[in-house]
């Protein structure tokens, strides 16, 4: 369900909004028992998430034990990558993406 400009309800109590770093959607929890929980300051078209927001996977273009990381924290609808991340935005800060409605019959 969309929220706003920047932000995609989710099942579980989580939102999601769109990375530019990575070009894929990140999620946080920010309702229910889930944990670990980011307080959200309810603000759909400009959201700032606490604490910082980490998101590691294995990266294919190094197989093995290397992962991919980004790692930012978002805050009145900006989102700053720390300098850990391994993509081309690390320690750059930037507008938080719209979130394009979703197309009919599209999954959340």
């Amino acid at each position: 369900m969309q929220l706003g400009s920047k932000l995609r309800g989710l099942q579980g109590g989580r939102v999601g909004f769109m990375c530019p770093g990575c070009g894929t959607m990140h999620q946080v929890t920010v309702e229910g028992q889930g944990r670990p929980r980011w307080e959200w300051n309810g603000d759909a078209d400009a959201p700032t998430f606490s604490p910082s927001v980490l998101v590691t996977w294995p990266d294919p273009d190094a197989p093995g034990a290397n992962l991919a990381t980004c790692h930012s924290f978002v805050r009145d609808g900006r989102i700053q990558f720390l300098g850990d991340c391994t993509h081309a935005l690390a320690g750059q800060t930037v507008d938080l993406p719209d979130f394009y409605p979703a197309q009919k019959g599209a999954n959340p």
